[in-house]
């Protein structure tokens, strides 16, 4: 065991997190004889529940509307394969990488944002919902496969690289609850990276999923400076290229672009700011994680576009107001009739959770299928319950 951690920290960087350093478990466990703690987390974050059902939780489009668009646990996994891409050619540490992107998503509710943003409604006296959050609630307490411990038992270092994904949903507020998370201290290096790549995979894929679903048009992009410039790169390189794969050759390229571009603007960054250790990433005064100036005024039409012409479209957002109001209605009536919360999950309710909360739980682990079944079987007068 000692040689294999020897042989790690050779190849990791100085700045990079090595797990002879972590802040440990909550629970204190011993050591494996083969695998590294953030490989035995990856391993949980795997076998978990929560993890199972991110293949029936979507982004953008209903399960219903179609078997081809990206789901939770599609895009987990590209987040996964671009982040440790990009760690690589860092000399990061692979493997806490690998299990905070397989995590990041853990607490996303039924339906998308949607189901995320009629919760933090409904939960606005009780502190709000928060997916970055809930997914810690997964890990720490909701998950119950161990006798020794309820939750994971997750290392320090995936459990804040999960509380502190960085999104526009994501607030400093809600990481009071978790006060060893040092809410200003900087994530690890490794926990931006997957900040980054997570960002990097759903402009990309939504774009794919858009333009196959008809809700977005190619001829809608020709202003898109960074779309029309790789489309010409492609149709140069293969002129007799079909539009369908020509669309793919234009995705791929722009996703190596950004990533090639992330890498070396972070090399600079991290050598500008005389970054040599894990403790100066942590104290330093912003993220290390970035694109250059250059690629980010390239990037920001692009995803302009996407929220006026795909998250803001009529069709998807009547998907969104309609996923709304079946999580809001099952959340009523579980609050009007909490028996009808199977006894084994109510009793996981802490001592300091509102019933609100016990709700919020149960909702937010459904998937999108298992959401409209128990709307079906409430709601449905000639449906069987």
């Amino acid at each position: 065991m000692n040689s294999l951690k020897g042989l790690k920290k050779e190849f990791l960087a100085s700045y990079a997190t090595n797990s002879r350093y972590s802040r440990g478990r909550k629970y204190k466990e011993r050591e494996h004889s083969y695998r590294g703690p953030y490989q035995r987390d990856r391993d949980r974050i795997v076998h978990s529940a929560a993890f199972r059902k991110l293949e029936y939780k979507t982004q953008v489009f209903i399960t219903h509307e179609g078997d081809y668009y990206r789901t939770r646990l599609t895009h987990t996994l590209e987040v996964a394969q671009i982040a440790r891409t990009i760690g690589k050619a860092l000399n990061l540490n692979e493997e806490l990488i690998e299990a905070i992107a397989l995590a990041h998503d853990l607490g996303h509710t039924p339906f998308g944002h949607a189901g995320e943003e009629i919760l933090n409604e409904l939960l606005k006296e009780e502190g709000g919902f928060n997916h970055n959050i809930q997914g810690l609630r997964c890990v720490d307490f909701l998950e119950i496969r161990y006798p020794e411990f309820i939750g994971l038992n997750l290392s320090w270092e995936v459990r804040e690289g999960i509380a502190k994904h960085s999104t526009s949903y994501n607030s400093k507020e809600a990481l009071t609850d978790f006060p060893d998370l040092n809410i200003d201290e900087q994530p690890t290096l490794e926990a931006q990276v997957v900040d980054i790549a997570d960002e990097i995979a759903y402009d990309n894929h939504d774009l794919d999923d858009g333009l196959t679903s008809g809700l977005l048009s190619e001829k809608d992009l020709k202003n898109i400076r960074l779309w029309e410039t790789k489309k010409k790169e492609a149709k140069k390189k293969y002129p007799r290229a079909k539009p369908e794969i020509l669309k793919f050759l234009i995705i791929r390229s722009l996703i190596d672009l950004q990533v090639t571009d992330l890498i070396t603007h972070t090399k600079y960054l991290l050598k500008k700011h005389n970054i040599n250790s894990w403790d100066k990433v942590k104290k330093n005064k912003e993220r290390l994680v970035k694109f250059s100036p250059q690629i980010e005024k390239l990037r920001t039409p692009l995803r302009k576009f996407l929220y006026e012409n795909l998250y803001l479209n009529r069709k998807v957002l009547r998907m969104t107001e309609k996923s709304k109001r079946f999580i809001k209605e099952l959340f009523l009536n579980y609050h009007h009739n909490p028996w009808q919360i199977p006894e084994e999950f109510r009793k996981r309710k802490r001592k300091t959770d509102s019933l609100k909360r016990l709700i919020a739980d149960y909702i937010a682990g459904m998937t999108d299928r298992y959401a409209l079944e128990e709307y079906k079987k409430l709601f449905d007068p000639y449906e069987k319950v």
